[in-house]
């Protein structure tokens, strides 16, 4: 039987603190790319929320938004029609599914160590 992701995760993170009690030393893994902390700027934190976020989870809000506010054009599903508060990080009225990353990259910056 195949083990869950939650299950998967939960057995990674002890093995991680296993190995770093043992070595001394910090645990590889994913740490940066799409899994690395971002701070969302305060005009994308209204969406998301002003808690740094992965790249992955803040676009995922996004889509989450996007989709209860029923922003997707209804004859082309890949247009989103924005309100007034996804107008201020597209810069514009309808942007692309395709372009969302690129704006939303816009507001979005790298935690330094």
């Amino acid at each position: 039987m195949a083990k869950s992701a939650e299950k998967r995760g939960k057995d990674e993170t002890k093995a991680a603190e296993k190995k770093v009690k043992s070595t001394g030393k910090p645990a590889g893994g994913a740490r940066g790319g799409i899994t690395a902390p971002v701070t969302p700027s305060a005009d994308l934190a209204e969406i998301v929320g002003k808690n740094d976020l992965p790249r992955s989870e803040v676009v995922s809000k996004v889509w989450d938004y996007i989709k209860k506010h029923d922003l997707q054009d209804a004859k082309d599903r890949r247009q989103i029609n924005a309100d007034d508060k996804l107008e201020k990080i597209f810069g514009k009225k309808s942007a692309s599914m395709f372009e969302m990353n690129k704006f939303l990259s816009a507001h979005l910056t790298a935690k330094k160590d």
